[in-house]
């Protein structure tokens, strides 16, 4: 099974917060792979640059150590990606978002998020 991950839910997840039972498990699952978007990576790192966000160490450091440490794996942007961007009706107007679903799309692959306007596109939602 492989799972993208929104940024909210990294966020959740590597901060101990509560996240939904089903995404729990899935998360814990070792036969899952879990991929986490470059995206995500990229609009922590702005709102971090604005304040916003504050990590516990640079995006260099805490980045990888992160997706080591959970065994996540980066999703890059591909052409594939950006070219269901371009069709993608605007039920969700958040750019980050709108490139996960599209990576999801492309992929084929489920996307945990509880961000229920997701549930307007064509993707596997699990929350």
């Amino acid at each position: 099974m492989k799972v993208l991950i929104d940024t909210h839910i990294f966020l959740l997840w590597i901060n101990g917060d509560p996240i939904s039972e089903h995404a729990r498990v899935i998360l814990e699952n070792s036969d899952a792979e879990i991929f986490v978007s470059v995206a995500s990576l990229w609009e922590m790192t702005i709102k971090n640059s604005l304040g916003k966000l504050v990590l516990p160490s640079s995006v260099g450091e805490f980045f990888p150590a992160q997706l080591l440490l959970n065994s996540f794996k980066i999703l890059p942007i591909e052409i594939e990606h950006l070219s269901i961007l371009q069709t993608l009706p605007f039920y969700h107007r958040d750019p980050f978002d709108r490139l996960m679903i599209a990576q999801s799309i492309a992929e084929s692959m489920y996307i945990i998020s509880a961000d229920h306007s997701f549930e307007e596109y064509p993707v596997s939602l699990i929350w």
